[in-house]
């Protein structure tokens, strides 16, 4: 069976459509996207809410996870550090996994054959 790895980023929301547009062009054809709020270095800030002083301390992100056998992993963080790099504390993070096996329920499909792109 070949190497099934998943790739996870957190990210800031307005980078979506231009990693989404970035990884099809290097044949990443699926992921799934979910908001997720989170924190990091950055720990938060005070905000004014109905006349009292707040920490807000989780921060909106995306979570954006991958999961490939083709595409090298490395093309794939390449890409990601490319498209999601500002320079500033908030970026957010890969996370790199192995992943055991895949199955697609709806044919029992397993391996590189459950995850790749073809529509039989």
């Amino acid at each position: 069976m070949s190497k099934i790895t998943k790739i996870e980023v957190m990210t800031r929301p307005e980078k979506l459509e231009e990693l989404k547009e970035a990884l099809n062009k290097v044949e990443v054809t699926g992921m799934t996207v979910s908001s997720v709020f989170g924190c990091g270095l950055s720990k938060g800030h005070k905000e004014v809410y109905r006349g009292k002083q707040v920490e807000i301390s989780l921060q909106p992100k995306l979570k954006v996870e991958i999961v490939v056998c083709e595409v090298p992993v490395e093309t794939v963080v390449d890409v990601i550090k490319k498209v999601c790099c500002t320079g500033h504390i908030g970026d957010g993070k890969i996370f790199i996994y192995n992943v055991e096996d895949a199955v697609k329920i709806r044919t029992g499909e397993r391996g590189r054959d459950a995850i790749a792109d073809n529509h039989a």
